[in-house]
């Protein structure tokens, strides 16, 4: 038996896939545990599951408040609004509960999140065998080719963040920490990411993980669900809020349609609403996609490759971060069409949804998106190269 440790920030996202690793792993008999924030990682973890809580000084509440300060920021402003308010201050807060976690725990190997950065320092500083959690795969698509001075202001900023803890000229400029030089997992395949570039072989590619998700099927009134096309539309559980305009433009423009829509948005949000369409506060997204034909998403890598793995075709609306890596690697894959989060108009959305319903081409991409996500491995596929650290 070993000892695995995940570290991972407060996001749905980036907890998720190490649920569905957690899970594997303890099937085969070893033992997990995962150091985060306790009020939004704790629910989202299996019952039973343990956690080290870390300090709360980012909650909930405060995520919330920093998604409402990043409205309308895109591009470059939006990418170190998104560094310097929440991933350096998140990195800084968790050095300590990482440590102590490491010593109450004492792991045989770490999972980081990428975006955990504190994850990766401890397990440097105190030799311990690390792999990344990569959950989204805007990092292995080259975001800097164009804007080289981003990139080297990212590698500054993670040497200045290693240099105050005491890490050494020399060693702060020995490795990226966001990627081990161990084990980098990649909860993708090439065949979205894009087969052309070369990856060390440490890189492995092992599929989405999301098996053994716990969602309630209660929650979703599944009578309501017609033999007529379905769409579902979400923004992700960071940007509902950010939504108003463009769920406006969802309703008029597909209101009244001969086809269903599910529209995941604040319901206080939203006035009234043709009866073709169902507004939820949440879903259990992983049961309903197997119901439905088509996807409308901010381009959220979980949603995506959710999708994805369904053989669904996207229209993808991405907003900020990754999320234009990501709607590009849907394009240049075929599986789907973009368009503009804050100017696609009623029409726009409508053309974009026909024709990623009518058109097989759309659909036959994500089929062999998802033929290549079935022979990735996932979780399972995971846990193995996992415990192949651990020996």
């Amino acid at each position: 038996m070993s000892r695995f440790l995940f570290v991972v920030p407060p996001l749905t996202g980036h907890t998720n896939p190490t649920v569905s690793v957690g899970r594997e792993l303890m099937a085969r008999g070893h033992d997990a545990a995962w150091v985060a924030h306790r009020e939004v990682v704790e629910p989202l973890l299996p019952p039973g599951a343990r956690l080290i809580p870390v300090s709360e000084s980012l909650s909930a509440d405060l995520v919330g408040h920093i998604t409402e300060r990043a409205r309308g920021l895109r591009g470059a402003s939006a990418f170190k609004f998104l560094w310097e308010e929440f991933l350096r201050p998140l990195a800084y807060s968790m050095v300590p509960g990482v440590h102590a976690a490491v010593d109450e725990f004492r792991p045989d190997v770490l999972l980081v999140d990428q975006q955990a950065l504190a994850g990766a320092l401890v397990a440097r500083q105190r030799g311990i065998v690390w792999a990344t959690s990569a959950t989204t795969s805007a990092e292995f698509a080259d975001p800097y080719a164009h804007l080289p001075r981003l990139g080297e202001w990212v590698v500054n900023n993670l040497r200045q963040f290693q240099r105050d803890f005491g890490v050494s000229e020399a060693d702060a400029a020995r490795g990226d920490l966001r990627f081990s030089e161990h084990l980098v997992l990649v909860f993708s395949t090439k065949a979205l990411v894009g087969a052309a570039r070369e990856f060390p072989p440490h890189y492995q590619f092992v599929g989405p993980s999301f098996v053994g998700r716990v969602e309630r099927l209660d929650e979703f009134p599944w009578d309501w669900l017609d033999d007529v096309p379905r769409v579902l539309v979400s923004l992700g559980t960071v940007n509902a809020e950010a939504g108003d305009r463009f769920y406006a433009t969802v309703i008029e423009a597909l209101g009244g349609r001969d086809l269903q829509v599910i529209l995941v948005a604040p319901r206080d949000r939203i006035g009234t609403v043709p009866s073709n369409i169902l507004v939820c506060d949440h879903v259990p997204q992983l049961a309903l996609l197997d119901r439905v034909d088509a996807v409308v998403s901010h381009g959220g890598h979980n949603t995506v490759c959710e999708a994805l793995a369904r053989g669904l075709p996207l229209v993808v609306a991405p907003i900020r971060d990754d999320q234009p890596v990501i709607a590009q690697q849907v394009v240049d894959a075929g599986a789907g069409v973009r368009v503009r989060f804050g100017r696609v108009r009623p029409r726009d959305l409508v053309a974009a949804v026909d024709e990623v319903l009518t058109r097989p081409c759309y659909r036959e991409a994500a089929a062999r998106i998802r033929a290549s996500f079935e022979s990735a491995g996932g979780a399972a596929a995971a846990a193995q190269l996992l415990e192949t650290l651990a020996c």
